[in-house]
């Protein structure tokens, strides 16, 4: 059996070791381009290229997966199945038609809820409480193809999306495990997604990481949960951006009185040891990680020992 594997960040590294640990025969490995990171631009392989390398298997790096040299250089290694997860690119018809035993994908959630990009930083933004992985064969569509097998993963109130990347990249490993040998049979009972039931989990944007302050305090702590370690959310202190890494849990016992129940949205209500406690939409949050423009991020009961904000500071 030859089997390519095609991913790119780290969540998809497991699920490549369990093909070498289960000693199938990867014939190639298909991932993104090396891209310049860090502040030097120094170019970097992806996650899964490395780990290729060091196994010595063989390294495909597209920049479209569309273009007929791409494709060609994929069939020449005439894969029996395809193996993806976190690829980042769409796959033409081309390539899914390519292996005998069909295009299976691991994807980040409990389909149809949460097809496209994001799903596992969405999930936490929307304030779920259970994701999941789904092995899935591949379709045209968006993550639309028929569900193979799914496996659970509770979210937890700690939880960020670098924690929860973490934990799905455990679960799609060992769904993949799992089914393995019915896939290399081509033994398998997919079921077809109910498409009224899909819900869309598009790429984060700029727009994503702002904090909107007139929200409830539950709804800006699952957002910069959903947005660490990649971003942050960030709002403005004097017309620059102040960057939000980490608040309290919000308190469910707290309440407003006096002119902390009538300051707007987004006003600092104390600097304190804790950190930064700031109006939301319904209550308060404490800002206990934050980084102010042009400046390293550090803890907030750092920042507030020399800082010029003041109490009835407006953010935002």
């Amino acid at each position: 059996m030859k089997i390519a594997f095609m991913g790119t960040p780290d969540f998809a590294v497991h699920s490549l070791n369990v093909l070498i640990e289960e000693g199938m025969n990867v014939v190639c490995v298909v991932t993104q381009p090396d891209r310049p990171q860090g502040r030097k631009k120094v170019l970097t392989p992806t996650p899964v290229k490395a780990a290729a390398v060091e196994h010595g298997i063989p390294v495909l790096q597209p920049q479209r997966m569309r273009n007929p040299e791409s494709i060609a250089e994929l069939a020449a290694y005439e894969p029996d199945l395809i193996v993806t997860a976190a690829f980042g690119q769409i796959l033409p018809k081309a390539v899914l038609d390519l292996p005998r035993l069909g295009c299976v994908n691991i994807h980040g959630s409990l389909l149809p809820k949460y097809r496209g990009g994001a799903p596992i930083q969405r999930c936490i933004i929307n304030g779920e409480t259970v994701t999941g992985i789904t092995l899935m064969y591949m379709a045209e569509g968006l993550d639309t193809g028929d569900m193979i097998s799914k496996i659970e993963v509770p979210i937890t109130d700690e939880d960020t999306s670098g924690t929860l990347f973490a934990k799905m990249s455990e679960a799609g490993a060992t769904i993949l495990r799992q089914e393995l040998p019915r896939l290399l049979e081509g033994k398998v009972d997919a079921e077809p997604q109910n498409d009224d039931e899909s819900t869309y989990a598009p790429n984060l944007t700029r727009e994503d990481e702002q904090l909107d302050w007139s929200k409830t305090s539950r709804e800006l702590y699952n957002q910069v949960r959903g947005l660490v370690p990649f971003s942050g959310g960030f709002t403005l202190w004097n017309g620059e951006v102040f960057k939000v890494w980490k608040m309290s849990k919000p308190a469910t016992d707290v309440t407003l009185t006096g002119a902390a129940l009538d300051a707007k949205p987004g006003t600092v209500l104390d600097l304190s040891p804790e950190g930064i406690v700031v109006r939301t939409g319904d209550n308060t949050v404490t800002l206990t990680e934050i980084q102010p423009a042009g400046k390293k991020a550090l803890k907030a009961s750092e920042f507030v020992r020399g800082t010029s904000m003041t109490k009835g500071t407006v953010l935002g």
